[in-house]
């Protein structure tokens, strides 16, 4: 499948089933993160590969909506960023967990980006902060995004083409 066909049928999957990912599969997810590009090639991002089921249901409950797919993932990868290296974390972050999202579409993984950044939990505890407690990570790493991976246990439909905003595109012209 060519790049073109990649994007149009790449869509969020929430629903996995309960076959494992390979370490080889894996091993090209966290390659294609580890070579995205980053603001003055500062690589300021860090990842974290959670497999284990009960670390996953508790990773699942870091927001007050909105992650409890990652319970079903097979993986999840919590994607950080150094604040300390760069401003442009947060984009260098979004850039390599994007890319580990079309690499596992490529291998027939299906993925759901779950947000992190500025999401907090009902008592207004940052989403963050939680997952900092459960894994451990230091201070000048925040977590921009967790990714779930898993085979999809759901077929969804390619992006339909005629539902292109093509009015959101200007072209400058002087």
């Amino acid at each position: 499948m060519d790049f073109k066909e990649l994007v149009q049928k790449r869509r969020s999957v929430r629903k996995f089933t309960d076959q494992e990912i390979s370490p080889e599969a894996l091993q090209t997810i966290l390659r294609s993160a580890l070579m995205a590009p980053t603001s003055k090639g500062t690589r300021a991002w860090h990842f974290i590969v959670v497999d284990d089921k009960p670390m996953l249901e508790k990773i699942s409950m870091c927001r007050e909506l909105g992650s409890q797919f990652v319970a079903g993932a097979a993986v999840a990868i919590v994607v950080l960023g150094d604040r300390e290296v760069t401003d442009a974390w947060t984009e260098d972050a979004a850039i390599a967990a994007v890319t580990m999202q079309y690499q596992a579409a490529d291998l027939g993984l299906g993925s759901c980006w779950c947000h992190i950044r500025n999401r907090f939990m009902e008592n207004g505890e940052p989403s963050d902060n939680i997952l900092r407690f459960l894994l451990g990570y230091p201070e000048n790493l925040t977590a921009e995004c967790v990714i779930g991976l898993g085979y999809p246990a759901i077929e969804r439909k390619p992006q339909d083409e005629d539902k292109l905003k093509w009015e959101n595109v200007s072209i400058y012209k002087p």
